[in-house]
């Protein structure tokens, strides 16, 4: 028999993992001395050692493996077990393929402009939101006023209020120097009629939003949308659906573009 720091030499399994062994019951020292407690091993049970460092090695847990080596599953239970980590590990590199290039898009955008951005984006998942909504073409962005100002009189003649951060939709496929087509949005709980300009409808949800927060003035949000171009661009997305931007925070004055406090996160849905 192999004292347990002469049996941890010759597996290369260290001392404190085989105690821990011995106290869950996947590995049982061959005998145990009742007056020193210490720990014997025989030859015969590095077999059973080897076959727990290959099962973790595969990414098992210990308790699937105290399973495996005890209750002598079927093989195709086995095969079972052995798909499923397969099915997991393909998830976890797909997803670490998914970071690296992420992190290539970033640093390919640095040595292009030679600076880190003052703006970040993130992928989330958007559950669906009630809204009422308004939609027309105005000349330019700054001009929306006008939907807002017909939304919020609907509103306010109902008894109605929003429930979260307003939100504009911005529906032309390209930039755009006049007339701009927009949908402004208020997300709302209560019942809620229709009129002939008034709409009431669930916004879907979208499983890949592109985001990112833009802490300034409305005039100078035109550079979040350029980073934000940038990086659909450089991560190889496409965009498949209309602009949303959300008012998280918004002018101390109604309408003033200049407004330094002002917060807004843009969103684009996205998919490869």
């Amino acid at each position: 028999m192999l004292k347990i720091g002469d049996f941890s030499k010759l597996s290369r399994v260290s001392v404190k993992t085989l105690r821990y062994y011995d106290e869950i019951g996947l590995l049982k020292p061959l005998q145990v001395d009742r007056f020193t407690a210490y720990r014997y091993y025989s030859y015969e049970q590095l077999p059973r050692l080897n076959r727990i460092l290959a099962l973790k090695d595969l990414g098992m847990a210990l308790e699937q493996i105290a399973r495996l080596l005890d209750e002598e599953l079927p093989p195709e239970q086995l095969r079972g077990m052995l798909r499923l980590k397969q099915a997991e590990i393909e998830g976890e590199v797909a997803e670490a393929q998914a970071r690296l290039a992420r992190v290539e898009a970033r640093l390919r955008l640095i040595e292009q402009e030679d600076v880190m951005s003052k703006y970040d984006v993130i992928l989330k998942k958007v559950a669906p939101l009630e809204v009422a909504s308004v939609r027309g073409v105005v000349p330019t962005p700054p001009d929306q006023g006008m939907l807002w100002q017909e939304l919020e009189e609907y509103l306010a003649a109902r008894r109605v209020r929003a429930t979260g951060p307003c939100l504009s939709l911005y529906h032309d496929d390209e930039h755009k120097e006049k007339d701009w087509d927009i949908e402004v949005c208020e997300p709302i709980e209560a019942e809620l009629p229709e009129s002939q300009r008034v709409k009431v409808y669930k916004l879907p949800a979208v499983d890949a939003m592109a985001c990112m927060v833009h802490h300034g003035p409305f005039s100078t949000i035109g550079e979040a949308y350029d980073a934000l171009m940038k990086w659909i661009d450089s991560n190889s997305y496409h965009i498949t659906g209309p602009a949303r931007e959300i008012y998280l925070q918004t002018p101390a004055k109604s309408g003033d573009q200049q407004d330094p406090n002002t917060v807004t996160e843009v969103q684009f849905p996205v998919t490869r």
